[in-house]
């Protein structure tokens, strides 16, 4: 990669990638989870992530090239600690561990999409810069929602049950 354009292109495909490994990897956490609360945040966020996918299709032809994806190790690991969480860990702990991995998971989107964002803007790609600035206000917003889930109710069963 010589070049922004470059290197904006590829971490599309980065991105795209990693948004069709979160569409299967969703429904585990959704059926791992034992908070209702955490189920429905998964549930509404696998949805969420479908409209995005379809998002950066639009992305992809905005700049003139077909959408396709190039694997993402990053999402692969956070995914793969997701996994493991829900083979080791049990109880409120395993709801805990399941929503500090979704808000990884949201973290590296929101460091992706703001990047891609701005690259867009300097590229000139107006379009994109429009629906990658969607995609982003919607990563931040389900990041603050699994935030406040966190703090209002998961972390405070999961120290309770530690305590009882």
């Amino acid at each position: 990669m010589k070049s922004l354009a470059d290197i904006f292109e590829h971490t599309l495909q980065d991105v795209y990638y990693a948004e069709n490994a979160i569409i299967k990897a969703l429904p585990k956490v959704a059926k791992a989870a034992k908070s209702p609360a955490l189920k429905k945040a998964a549930e509404d966020h696998l949805a969420e992530t479908k409209g995005q996918i379809k998002t950066l299709e639009q992305v992809f032809k905005s700049i003139g090239k077909k959408a396709s994806g190039e694997k993402c190790d990053a999402i692969e690991g956070l995914i793969k600690e997701a996994d493991g969480l829900m083979e080791e860990a049990e109880g409120t702990a395993l709801d805990a561990g399941l929503l500090a991995a979704c808000q990884a998971v949201e973290h590296y989107e929101i460091a992706r999409y703001g990047s891609l964002r701005e690259w867009a803007k300097d590229l000139g790609h107006d379009e994109a810069h429009k629906l990658l600035s969607e995609i982003l206000d919607q990563e931040k917003a389900a990041n603050n929602k699994l935030t406040n889930l966190a703090v209002t109710s998961i972390n405070k069963a999961t120290a309770k049950a530690k305590a009882a």
